[in-house]
């Protein structure tokens, strides 16, 4: 009995520091497509008396085919963030080019309503892990998805995919027939839009023998073309030891260790 109350204690604890300030929130409308009203949301999650924090825009994984805004690693909840966590519609009810529209509606959303929640518009990072990874790295290099919401995306503080597909994304090419082994780079391969200019980026990958698909070597090759183009500021992570379904969590230490390194810049 003791040891319960000693753990309930700690768990409300930990919750009262940090809570879900705001649920549902409809970040993108549509009169005419059900399924937008359906996905089309977020959930905002920030400490107690936040003010002028780094804010996390964060994806979920699931293939681009399924998963929900509420898988985020505990960790990063309390990291004394804003964490503004979304869904967006999925493949084959949508289309890619849907996913990365939803995606990117999100995080113009951030621009404009971090402020609301205690976040500065001038330190919005952007996280997810595996298919959410891919999600991030298109809106941040292909600038042309925030410019249709008239922001630059190069306001973004720094992209820090976890696992993310830096080929067309793998739900994609099943769609056109094709395997996940068989590569493709067109107009959604985040490798399409590797820039001298882009916002710092911080590549994470498992353990190379135990990642999906290849997806450290072919991470390793995204983190190549940037070193090539002259980019300052790529860094790539091997997690050792840990697969793509449970890289997420050890990750976070090292996306807090780089907001903390690209802020103090």
């Amino acid at each position: 009995m003791k040891r319960l109350l000693i753990t309930l204690f700690v768990l409300f604890s930990c919750l009262g520091a940090f809570a879900q300030v705001a649920t549902n929130v409809q970040y993108a409308t549509s009169a005419t497509d059900a399924y937008i009203q359906e996905r089309c949301k977020l959930d905002v999650y920030a400490p107690e008396g936040a003010k002028d924090l780094p804010v996390v825009v964060w994806f979920h994984g699931g293939g681009l085919t399924s998963g929900d805004k509420r898988s985020i690693p505990r960790d990063l909840l309390q990291s004394g963030y804003v964490v503004i966590s979304a869904n967006y519609r999925l493949i084959p009810k949508g289309t890619i080019a849907n996913c990365i529209e939803d995606a990117t509606a999100a995080v113009a959303w951030a621009f404009r309503h971090a402020e609301e929640y205690g976040g500065s518009p001038e330190k919005i990072f952007l996280s997810g892990h595996s298919a959410g990874g891919y999600l991030i790295d298109m809106v941040g290099l292909d600038k042309h998805w925030l410019a249709a919401h008239g922001i630059d995306a190069d306001r973004v503080a720094g992209l820090i995919p976890f696992s993310g597909q830096v080929l067309t994304h793998y739900a994609h090419r099943q769609t056109l027939g094709m395997t996940p082994y068989q590569p493709m780079i067109d107009e959604y391969a985040p490798l399409s839009f590797v820039r001298a200019d882009a916002p710092p980026i911080v590549i994470i990958s498992g353990d190379r023998n135990l990642e999906l698909y290849g997806r450290y070597e072919e991470t390793a090759y995204f983190w190549r073309l940037f070193q090539m183009v002259g980019h300052p500021d790529a860094t790539i992570y091997e997690l050792q030891g840990f697969t793509h379904g449970n890289m997420a969590d050890p990750a976070v230490q090292i996306l807090r260790d780089n907001i903390r390194r690209i802020l103090r810049k």
